[in-house]
């Protein structure tokens, strides 16, 4: 049989045991912690707190922030049609929520082999307008130190911005949050967004830690293809996300299609190769029968091979 067709088989194999294997696995291949509470009153200062899924829904990228340099920025900046961007919502003097998020953020990105700046971007764009971009790039600083590629430089971005404008990309993004006087603090959910290369709302992540793996399906799926191996897209054909779960979870009718259709044509091609050599010693025979000269000439030099 051809090399070259042997490759593929087998590779198209290795997919179809690569997402056998996954929904065996389904319950530990990826995890979030989800949002919400889990006793049945919220405390009074998280009421309305949440987040309201806008998916498929456009940002409003003419909005005007300033980056850590102090210049003026627009989202769509960040957006340039070839790499999906992770967009979060916290502020650098938060008292610990917003820490234990970017942190589990950071911890993900640093276990996944794509980086931001290479294969993605990250927006961080502060809850607080009173936030200046001095203090911003303090907070950038740190987080792009412990995430230690140097490629973040320019792949994570932290913006500060009015309060109009903050609330503007809040609302479209569904991020209701809230500010409690009292505390001098600003009340949020833990959610990260993923947007398109051009600026649509395609997934929402919950949750202070995140799944490498289901960072990686996140980013694949809302690349639109940009980016992402063959792999990659068969398993996403696979699982698809269940907010519920905050998850990527086995489809077992996709699963069975796939694998149903591995299978069909790796016998379809060990078939082929069969019959092809079949047919390929035929007419040796034939052609040897015809001319028996050439037979005697090829036994020949057999023997003299030999």
């Amino acid at each position: 049989m051809n090399v070259a067709v042997v490759s593929r088989w087998l590779k198209l194999l290795e997919c179809t045991l690569i997402c056998s294997v996954l929904l065996a696995f389904a319950p530990t291949t990826a995890s979030a912690i989800e949002l919400g509470d889990a006793t049945p009153n919220k405390p009074k200062r998280l009421n309305g707190i949440d987040v309201d899924e806008h998916l498929d829904t456009d940002l409003p990228l003419d909005l005007a922030f300033t980056d850590t340099d102090g210049k003026q920025v627009h989202l769509r900046d960040f957006f340039d049609g070839e790499h999906p961007v992770i967009v979060t919502m916290n502020y650098s003097d938060c008292p610990m929520l917003c820490s234990l998020q970017l942190t589990g953020l950071v911890k993900s990105m640093k276990q996944m082999d794509w980086t931001a700046g290479k294969e993605f971007r990250v927006v961080t764009v502060s809850l607080n307008p009173k936030e200046k971009p001095e203090r911003s790039a303090q907070t950038k600083k740190r987080y792009t130190a412990e995430y230690g590629r140097a490629e973040s430089q320019a792949g994570w971005h932290f913006l500060t911005g009015s309060e109009e404008n903050i609330k503007a990309l809040a609302n479209a993004i569904g991020f209701r949050y809230g500010y409690n006087e009292a505390r001098d603090e600003y009340v949020h959910p833990a959610a990260l967004t993923l947007a398109t290369p051009k600026g649509k709302i395609a997934r929402y992540l919950y949750g202070i830690e995140y799944h490498p793996k289901t960072l990686r399906l996140g980013l694949v799926e809302s690349s639109e293809g940009k980016i992402g191996t063959t792999v990659d897209k068969l398993i996403l054909y696979c699982f698809h996300y269940d907010s519920g779960e905050g998850k990527y979870a086995p489809v077992a009718m996709n699963i069975m299609q796939v694998a149903g259709g591995a299978t069909a044509l790796l016998l379809g091609g060990v078939l082929t190769s069969l019959w092809g050599n079949e047919l390929r010693k035929r007419r040796k025979r034939d052609k040897n029968k015809n001319d028996p000269q050439a037979a005697d000439d090829e036994s020949t030099n057999s023997d003299q091979e030999s």
